[in-house]
């Protein structure tokens, strides 16, 4: 079983930067690939970002490439989403996910993900 928690979200401006982190629990972090979703108001939830479970590949949405960066320190069993040049269509509710021993693109592609964290609000003012 893994427990994550999202932290970090807040209001911005847009240009503005935060960094979001999920905290798991558990001593399997370390087999787990990461991936941060994000829903909008009345939107589906759609993949943002995600890193393998050795930190060795990364995957991101064509909207985020360049402006977001995903990491992970296996040592504090946490994950990093680190968003910079934030603009209002960044606005949504940010949530982790994990899935054993699977790609950084598989986390993309695939719906289907074993556990979720409750969310983060980001919102972005222009």
């Amino acid at each position: 079983q893994v427990q994550l928690v999202e932290s970090g979200g807040g209001l911005v401006q847009a240009g503005d930067s935060l960094r979001l982190s999920c905290a798991a629990s558990g001593r399997t972090f370390s087999s787990y690939t990461m991936g941060w979703f994000r829903q909008a108001p009345g939107k589906e939830r759609e993949f943002v970002a995600a890193i393998k479970w050795n930190g060795r590949s990364t995957y991101y949405a064509d909207s985020v490439k360049g402006r977001f960066t995903i990491s992970r320190d296996n040592a504090k069993n946490t994950t990093y989403l680190q968003m910079n040049s934030l603009k209002p269509e960044d606005t949504a509710v940010y949530y982790c996910a994990a899935d054993r021993f699977r790609t950084a693109q598989a986390m993309g592609v695939l719906g289907d993900h074993e556990y979720w964290g409750q969310g983060t609000q980001v919102t972005v003012s222009s």
